[in-house]
Order: C-alpha cells, then structure tokens, then sequence
C-alpha cells in the first residue's frame, strides 16, 4: 500500500475575469438575428475573399471561442489561481499552507476537496475526506444540525452505526445541544463553524482539510479546534491546515508549503519556511506606502495612507533599541469616514505571527471633527520593551462598527540585543521589564551569631 495520501500533479486553475465595459446582456431577439445574418455574412465573405477564420490542421475552421477577446489577443482576461503546482502529503503529516491573500491556498483546498474542478493537472487522493471550508460549506440550508451529521457521514461512506457513536460527541463540541433539530439555516456563522469542524474532525476521515475559516470563530473554540486538530494529527491521520496564524501553523505542523501567485515558492520545515514567509513579506524600512500595499484584505477601502517608524528624536528608522521611543506615524485620508465611532489600530505581532499589544485611539466625536481630508497621527510607546527580535506591524481603520481598511505586515521593525539590557540566561519572552533583584541577610543565621 502506498504511503502517499495526496498526490498533486501540475494543477492549474484558470478563472475568467471581465475588463473594460461589462457586455450586454442579449435577448431572444438578438440571438435569433444573428443566427439568421451568419450564413449571409459567411457568403459574402467567401465571396470578397475575406474569411479570415482561424484554421485547424486539416484546414477546417476552428469552432469560434466564446467571450471577448482581448485588445492584443493576450490572455489578460483570465487569473491563474493555481498555476502548475506539484507536491505529495504523506500519510499521517501535518502540512501547513501558507501566503498572501490571494495567493491560490483556499483553491488548491477546494480542488483537493472535490468542490472545483481543475483547468489541467490532476490530484491524486487516497484516503477518506473531511473538509472545512467555509462557512455552511457541505451542509444544506434547510436540514438541521442533526440530519446534517447524518448526511455528512453517509457522503464520508460510513455507515449509520459508526455515526450514531459519534454523534453525541459532535454535539458536545460543536456546543448546539438545544439547536440540533433547527434547520442550520438560521444558525449563526459561529454555530455554523462550530458545527462544521465538529463534524469534519469527528467523523475519522483519513485526510483532514481546514481553511482559514476558524478565524470567524471566538478565542476560546479556536483553542478548542487546535487542540482537537491536534488529537486528529497525534493519531496518525493526514491533515492540510491553511492559516495565516503563524504561531498555529508553527505548532501543529512539521512542514509547511508558502504559496504566491498560485505557486508554491517554499516548502520545508515549518520554522524556517514561516520565518522566510515572514522576512520576505514585510518591507524593511522605517516608512511605508500603503496606498497600494499588497498586505490590504479583499475588499477594504484604502483609507490609511502611509505608516512611518520614528524614534524619540522623530528620526526615520526600524531598528530600536530595548528602552527606546517608538513612535508609529499614521496617515489617513479622512474625508466623508468621520462618523459613529472612528478608531485606528496598530498591532504589534512577534516573529511567530502573535499579536503581543495593540495601540489604539481613544479619540471621541469632537476630536475626530478636527481631521482633515489627510489626517495624520501619532502612537507614542515610550520605553518600549520589547523581547529582542524582529516585529511585524498590522494596521486598521474601522468606524466602531465595521472595518474600513486592514493592512497586514505593513511593516516590519527589529529590537537589538544591548549590553545594559542583556538576554543571558533567557532564551524567549515577550517583554524584558526593568527590575531590581537582590539577597535578603539571613535573619536566623545573624541570630546564632550573636
């Protein structure tokens, strides 16, 4: 028996995307018309001597290829999601996927899954799959939770028996005990996921596939899923984690594949390829342009402007030292997104992708009045003291209800190792407090004395 769980080869995923004027929509009156003209128009151009349609080998015309060329007869309507990707999964690994948004991890999933068919390439899977997608994804609107179980398992090919062991498990996890026989159309996103990791994790598929779909859960199932995804690896079976959580990727898994662009650009052990990823994926330089950065989410309105790093004297720089002035400059273009309850958020994530602090505006609606079309302000960290290592800085604009704009790894600064702060003796930590120690006399041994 082969001791390959997936095989992938040479998978490419093309997806068609429209440019310059969006096209007509044509009626049964227009198709009718052209097919009534295309014989006539044919005629006369063999008539003219101007059928210029393509050709095929043994001279027949080509059958006509359906949408808009392009101007320059390139394929710039099309996107590669995916483009010649090859890797195997062995049985019983746990692989990390990781990369931009938009960089092909969700369709390389879904392809794996069974969901989307490929452009051309192939996977080869050997085993039983469980799949978290999406929200909802596998599961139908209309049953309930309960029938949903029993429809996931029976599609996994297990039998009704070995379900009925599981099930009371899946409801505990999922904690949905008094919704089982609500149609999941009226869940929650959240008791939707937790419903569906639930279900993907304890039905015992061979191969375990879990997208960044976790995060739309709170902290405490996220733990609960890491844990559980944990157990899934310990016993020996196949999982494909997508997560832009380094700290989690780094813990569950033993190699990691970084994507980009629809290619797979690393692959190796999950310390180092997180550590490349991390390095490669935020600029080194104390000011940022953020107009056009490619850390923005999907979507976003690209309020915030540029980021800058400055120390106590207000110089440009990215690299401090422990006990210095970090000074995060912030601008954004404010006109017409002053209302409700504005905030910017600086997030300081460490080597691992783990949010250590996060610095936030605290200003009220009279402050907020005084912006400009640009606006610019400043975080003031004063003796910052931060563990030494590199940082990486995640920036966001929201409105106190939802989030207008969100940049991750904006920028990236170092914390240098010092002689009056030395790390001798520690090997990790977050902080480096300023503190005093000493030796207390010995108070029963001065009593003998005398």
């Amino acid at each position: 028996m082969s001791n390959i769980a997936i095989r992938v080869e040479h998978l490419s995923k093309r997806y068609r995307i429209r440019q310059g004027v969006r096209p007509r929509y044509e009626t049964l009156y227009d198709n009718l018309s052209h097919a009534l003209q295309v014989p006539f128009r044919r005629l006369g151009a063999l008539v003219r001597g101007t059928d210029r349609r393509p050709q095929s080998t043994d001279g027949s015309p080509l059958p006509p290829v359906r949408g808009r060329p392009s101007a320059d007869g390139s394929d710039e309507e099309y996107i590669w999601a995916l483009k010649d990707v090859s890797f195997e999964v062995k049985r019983g690994e746990v692989v990390g996927i990781i990369g931009r948004n938009g960089a092909g991890k969700s369709t390389l999933l879904k392809i794996l899954a069974g969901i989307t068919e490929p452009t051309s390439g192939r996977a080869i899977i050997r085993g039983r799959v469980g799949s978290l997608l999406e929200v909802g994804t596998g599961m139908h609107p209309e049953l309930t939770g309960r029938e949903n179980i029993y429809l996931s398992g029976t599609i996994l090919g297990m039998k009704k028996a070995e379900i009925d062991r599981k099930f009371d498990e899946i409801v505990e996890f999922a904690e949905i005990g008094k919704f089982i026989d609500t149609p999941i159309k009226r869940y929650s996103s959240g008791m939707k996921v937790r419903l569906g990791f639930a279900i993907a994790a304890h039905l015992e598929p061979g191969i375990l596939l879990v997208d960044e779909v976790l995060a739309v859960g709170d902290a405490a199932f996220q733990k609960k899923c890491l844990g559980k995804m944990g157990d899934v690896a310990a016993g020996g079976r196949t999982v494909l984690f997508v997560s832009h959580n380094m700290a989690a990727v780094e813990s569950l898994c033993s190699r990691v594949l970084c994507m980009d662009a629809g290619a797979i650009v690393a692959d190796g052990p999950a310390d180092k390829v997180v550590s490349v990823y991390l390095m490669q994926n935020a600029p080194n330089v104390p000011e940022a342009d953020l107009k056009e950065h490619p850390g923005r989410r999907p979507n976003m309105r690209p309020v915030l402007t540029k980021l800058s790093l400055k120390n106590g004297d207000s110089e440009l720089v990215n690299t401090f030292r422990v006990g210095d002035t970090l000074v995060f400059e912030v601008t954004l273009d404010a006109q017409g997104i002053c209302y409700g309850r504005p905030k910017v958020a600086v997030a300081i994530l460490n080597a691992f992708g783990l949010q250590i602090c996060k610095l936030v505006t605290r200003a009220g609606p009279a402050e907020w009045r005084t912006c400009q079309s640009l606006t610019t302000m400043q975080f003031v960290w004063e003796d910052c003291r931060l563990f030494p290592g590199r940082y990486y800085v995640n920036i966001s604009f929201g409105n106190g209800k939802d989030t207008v704009d969100y940049i991750e790894h904006a920028l990236a600064f170092d914390i240098a190792h010092t002689y009056l702060h030395s790390t001798e003796g520690i090997r990790a930590g977050v902080f480096l407090p300023d503190y005093e120690w000493r030796i207390l006399p010995n108070l029963e041994l001065h009593h003998e004395e005398l």
